[in-house]
């Protein structure tokens, strides 16, 4: 909790706000432009001593139902809110989820990577969309049903999926998998989607189950790996997941580590297209 500047936020947005934005009268006798502190308590239900406090940096840590109360009263804006509770020394509350919807500018951006895999998922594992590099290496999507568009889902249930992988290192990209779903299941309170996918995954894979109750956590953020394609063999990647703003959404980019053979692999692989994975990854 940063009190000071906390303070200072407060009073600023309280100085800010003009009365009539929040439907009370200006009146003749305003000395200070704002709001007054008394008129802010009211309209976020809480004591004008308590806010005193606050803006004097002398209050405890408020709660972040009050930081709420607060936010609604001074007509913050979503950066101000999340600028108020980290100021005060607590997490945003999160924001407005993408869900399905993909931009068309990180769809024009996809499309730019020509160079290089990049694929958008879900903060689930949903494939959401895939430059055309990342279908030759892992395959098309769209001869798969929409509700198994889901990596974690095919790499437990689909033998086709892990066989392109190093078999040493399957266990541990399962353990990975899971770790991160774990996380985005707690991210996002349990709700009915992140519910729903892990009782199917949980029904249909005994492995995933076991895995499911170790509750490990770990979200994907880079990583190095190996693919093992079915005309060029093994290559190489360093993963990158960038997340999108509204954190439900990840672009994952596949580079080559500097100086492997994977950059030669890579102009092969545009050559070969993506119908051979697709033989594969049926």
């Amino acid at each position: 909790m940063n009190r000071e500047e906390l303070a200072d936020f407060l009073r600023r947005s309280r100085e800010r706000l003009l009365p009539g934005e929040v439907g009370l009268p200006s009146g003749p006798r305003r000395r200070t432009p704002g709001l007054r502190r008394e008129e802010v308590a009211l309209l976020a239900g809480m004591s004008a001593d308590y806010l005193m406090r606050l803006e004097q940096a002398r209050s405890p840590q408020p709660s972040t139902q009050l930081l709420g109360a607060l936010a609604r009263a001074l007509r913050l804006t979503r950066d101000e809110r999340d600028h108020l509770h980290l100021l005060a020394g607590h997490r945003p509350p999160a924001g407005p989820r993408a869900g399905e919807y993909v931009k068309p500018g990180l769809l024009y951006l996809l499309d730019r990577l020509d160079g290089t895999p990049a694929q958008l998922l879900s903060d689930l594992g949903d494939v959401l969309a895939q430059n055309a590099m990342a279908e030759a290496l892992f395959g098309c999507h769209c001869t798969v049903e929409e509700p198994d568009r889901n990596i974690v889902w095919r790499w437990f249930t689909d033998p086709f999926r892990r066989a392109a992988y190093p078999e040493e290192e399957q266990a541990e990209h399962a353990r990975v998998h899971v770790a991160d779903l774990r996380a985005a299941v707690a991210r996002r309170g349990d709700d009915e989607p992140a519910r729903a996918l892990v009782e199917r995954l949980r029904r249909a894979s005994p492995e995933f189950a076991a895995l499911w109750e170790r509750h490990e956590v770990a979200v994907r953020r880079s990583s190095r790996m190996r693919v093992l394609h079915p005309a060029i063999g093994a290559m190489e990647f360093d993963y990158e997941a960038l997340l999108a703003p509204a954190e439900d959404q990840r672009l994952l980019i596949f580079t080559p580590p500097p100086g492997s053979k994977t950059f030669e692999a890579l102009e092969l692989l545009r050559v070969v297209g993506p119908e051979t994975a697709h033989r594969s990854h049926r």
